[in-house]
């Protein structure tokens, strides 16, 4: 089992002092999170092979490996022509991650919910043309439904995951998207079962509560979708609930620290989330 540490609230960090600040606050595995200088949200990477090099080296002279790079791209539409740029962008993400010698990808859906039955279409076309590539490099696709995605539901997306029928694809369960996934945490994952193959570890609000107004936002009717990257004991997630059912179906796979609220004392959430995350996992 590797716990890791998404570093999205390091991403001003340059990126080959990254590895030794990781070794420093007690993880020996990173997400590769989103970052300007390396794979940028919903663009072309932006690093060269040389320099993928150079940051493998500073990876392991810290003593830290990679669990996942992690990409957002609009691979499901909702125009061709964003699907077509993003399948292209995929293409080098492969080419970045595999001379990273990281065996994992990770991602959403990333299509509209007001359209699922197109984005849903969009995103195979968009597999069909990728699946050569995966398998040829030999890497894992983990999947994860996010908050304002064509699947949002937890159990609708184990089933289209399933649905693929790929060893190599994998599901992604997200604890601060708890409350979006229908807010049935344990339940997802035994659902899952060996298919949850990456946890993201964050505490969030339940948003339904007090009859749909904890959260009041403006104007009325609104899509937004609201929710937190919180501290664990910082919000109403099941915690114990969710590592018991991880503990129930065997799960061996990446646990990653996903807090992005306190970017002001980024270390200090850091550290603690790798000693609460180690708490769950020697309980359960």
């Amino acid at each position: 089992m590797q716990i890791a540490l998404d570093t999205y609230m390091f991403r001003e960090v340059p990126l080959l002092d990254l590895p030794g600040l990781v070794a420093d606050l007690g993880y020996e595995w990173i997400e590769l999170s989103p970052r300007e200088d390396f794979i940028p949200f919903f663009r072309h990477p932006r690093v060269d092979l040389a320099t993928v090099r150079k940051f493998r080296s500073a990876l392991d002279a810290a003593g830290v490996g990679v669990a996942s790079t992690q990409f957002v791209q609009r691979w499901s539409g909702p125009g061709e022509d964003e699907r077509k740029q993003a399948v292209r962008n995929v293409k080098r993400i492969l080419e970045v991650t595999t001379e990273l010698g990281v065996p994992v990808v990770q991602s959403e859906f990333n299509g509209r919910p007001e359209l699922p039955e197109a984005s849903e279409a969009r995103f195979f076309d968009s597999l069909e043309e990728l699946l050569p590539h995966f398998e040829e490099k030999g890497i894992e696709l983990r999947l994860e439904p996010h908050p304002d995605d064509f699947v949002e539901d937890g159990y609708r997306a184990v089933d289209l995951v399933r649905g693929l029928d790929q060893p190599w694809i994998g599901f992604v369960y997200c604890t601060p998207h708890t409350y979006h996934q229908g807010g049935d945490g344990p339940g997802i994952i035994r659902y899952a079962g060996d298919l949850v193959r990456h946890v993201h570890v964050a505490d969030s609000f339940d948003f339904r509560a007090s009859s749909g107004l904890r959260y009041i936002v403006n104007p009325p009717g609104s899509t937004a979708r609201i929710h937190q990257h919180l501290n664990i004991g910082e919000g109403e997630v099941d915690f114990d609930g969710i590592f018991s059912a991880l503990g129930e179906v065997g799960f061996s796979g990446a646990l990653c620290s996903s807090v992005f609220a306190w970017e002001e004392k980024a270390e200090e959430s850091s550290r603690s989330m790798r000693q609460r995350i180690q708490e769950f996992v020697d309980r359960w």
